[in-house]
């Protein structure tokens, strides 16, 4: 027998105990089950398994304990529960990750979605375990090669760092998640697919992916039809599958497609434990459990290995301020903001440079290399601030040697923050220098009015401006 299935068998008799304490159902409450007999043993978090009379066993999971009467959240649909069935206690929710995981798609259970079979490991796992001891964290780690130009650069990552990615549906975000899967420097990448609608589950496995990235990947995916608490176990056991592998010494990539569903999964399970809504609808338990997923991420303890981690927000109308991506901001290393004009234009990743940054920065780089940086954000700042009258044709070549250089910069400056790099980080810096070298050495002279030709009135044509 091998060492897998061997690994697998141990598992599955880990989890078998000689006494299991039994509940009954008392009652139903819209979506949550009243359940008698386990009040003085069941913990919070607790799984259980309902025994339906007609129909297969249902999980659950303990959210309320009132005495004698203890509140469950079913994992999936109701129907066939009755009045006295019997509950199983299962004990705390536990994943079990194993090597051979590398390569698979699983559910927030650890059971495969992709129609093989699947070996578990021999130690389980908490889903929802404890950071590493700040005193004893190691510090962040060296810059990484991620496969695109703007993030070798502009908007560098660290080993351990944890960058959120903001953006509205449909402005490319998953696109870019799995460009980091592909190409960016890591030893094993963990994906975890929260709520996402089913076809694009095997569309990003698949086809965005590809067997290139998931030759290295493990995507722990539930779907948008899943429970409340599916979808949020979802991030909890994808984070478990990452300190698996940050325990064994290796760098983790952990991508989280998204955190806002995640929250909202929460808020559900919340509400129905009988959490009042504090935040906009969002319980006040929602920026303690963001920040706890997010502090699990990060540098390990010295000698042991790291988590990177990619976290996607979905912000509605490019709201900064609602309260996730307002959690999020206060706990990240830095934030990468997606903007749907520029995606309607053509250009992907479609990355509002000046609204985003890297804390990472000026220690990541050397101090050339900040200055390449500031250099390149001042020119594409001064070409921002003056857009409206660069393209109404109001500016004239010659007045200001800055803006100059901003509008010649500008096109082959949009169009590096969209390029993959097939080579190293030194390649993406010596083609931004060559850029800004370009800007600066054409210097045309001032720009004078015909004789024949009257000066312009500005100052009339920026008044007939809409807004002025």
């Amino acid at each position: 027998m091998s060492q897998n299935a061997l690994d697998g068998l141990r598992a599955e008799l880990g989890t078998i105990a000689p006494i299991r304490r039994v509940g009954r159902i008392d009652g139903a409450e819209g979506a949550v089950l009243r359940v008698t007999g386990l009040g003085d043993v069941a913990g919070l978090g607790d799984q259980v398994r309902v025994a339906r009379a007609d129909g297969p066993p249902l999980g659950g999971e303990v959210i309320r304990i009132d005495g004698p009467l203890v509140t469950v959240l079913p994992d999936d649909m109701t129907e066939g529960v009755a009045r006295g069935d019997r509950v199983v206690l299962i004990g705390p929710a536990r994943i079990a990750p194993h090597d051979g995981w590398i390569g698979r798609l699983i559910d927030p259970y650890g059971a495969p979605l992709d129609g093989r079979p699947l070996t578990g490991g021999h130690a389980a796992r908490p889903l929802r375990a404890s950071p590493p001891a700040p005193a004893t964290r190691a510090r962040l780690g060296p810059r990484l090669e991620t496969g695109m130009a703007v993030f070798n650069t502009l908007l560098p990552v660290v080993e351990g760092q944890r960058i959120g990615l903001f953006a509205g549906s449909g402005v490319g975000k998953s696109s870019l998640l799995a460009r980091f899967a592909a190409r960016m420097e890591a030893d094993v990448v963990v994906i975890a697919l929260v709520g996402e609608r089913g076809r694009e589950v095997k569309d990003f496995v698949a086809d965005v992916l590809g067997k290139e990235g998931m030759g290295r990947a493990v995507v722990v995916a539930a779907t948008s039809d899943r429970s409340a608490l599916v979808r949020r176990r979802c991030a909890w056991t994808a984070m478990s599958v990452a300190e698996h592998f940050r325990d064994q010494g290796r760098h983790v990539l952990f991508l989280a497609d998204s955190i806002t569903r995640f929250a909202e999964a929460h808020r559900e399970v919340a509400v129905a434990a009988g959490e009042d809504p504090a935040l906009r609808g969002y319980p006040a338990s929602t920026a303690h459990t963001i920040m706890q997923l997010c502090e699990r991420a990060g540098p390990g303890e010295d000698g042991s290995g790291v988590i990177t981690a990619i976290l996607s927000v979905l912000v509605a109308g490019s709201d900064m301020e609602e309260p996730v991506a307002d959690i999020l901001r206060g706990v990240l290393d830095g934030h990468v903001v997606l903007d749907r004009k520029i995606a309607e234009r053509g250009r992907f990743p479609a990355i509002d440079l000046l609204r985003s940054t890297s804390r990472s920065l000026p220690e990541a780089a050397t101090e050339e290399e900040n200055d390449t940086i500031a250099q390149a954000r001042r020119l594409l700042g001064a070409y921002a601030q003056n857009e409206l009258m660069i393209r109404a044709g109001l500016y004239a070549e010659g007045s200001d040697p800055a803006l100059d250089a901003a509008i010649r910069a500008y096109p082959d400056l949009d169009a590096f923050l969209s390029e993959r790099e097939g080579q190293d980080i030194e390649n993406s810096f010596n083609r931004l220098r060559l850029i800004l070298r370009r800007s600066a050495s054409a210097r045309p002279q001032p720009a004078r009015p015909s004789s024949a030709e009257p000066a312009p009135d500005r100052e009339a044509q920026l008044r007939a401006l809409p807004g002025s």
